[in-house]
């Protein structure tokens, strides 16, 4: 059984960081593309960040450019978003997704708030 499971979301300070994990399980991991997206309430679900299967290979949102990292540790099947500097505009629901070939997976989602 495919699962996504986040953790790591919260309440947190304009400028504070949070470090959201996905552990999956139930696919060979490391054969899948992986990606961090979020909804804001009233907007549809954008794509943050994605890693490749390859590290190396990454790609963000321009409105998180240099603030986010994401990284995944295949030994460990997880994915992880690394949250600096973080903004009002930042809150909103954040899920996992994994994909590859005819696999789309998601994940229930975790909640980040950015308020003072």
């Amino acid at each position: 059984q495919v699962q996504l499971v986040e953790t790591g979301g919260g309440l947190v300070q304009p400028g504070g960081s949070l470090r959201l994990s996905c552990k999956a399980s139930g696919f060979i991991f490391s054969w899948y593309a992986m990606s961090w997206y979020r909804q804001a309430p009233g907007k549809e679900r954008e794509l943050v960040a994605l890693i490749a299967t390859v590290e190396s290979n990454t790609n963000y949102a321009d409105s998180v450019k240099g603030r986010f990292t994401i990284s995944r540790d295949n030994a460990k099947n997880t994915v992880y978003l690394q949250m600096n500097s973080l903004k009002f505009e930042d809150t909103a629901v954040y899920y996992c997704n994994a994909r590859w070939a005819s696999g789309n997976y998601w994940g229930q989602g975790t909640q980040v708030t950015v308020s003072s």
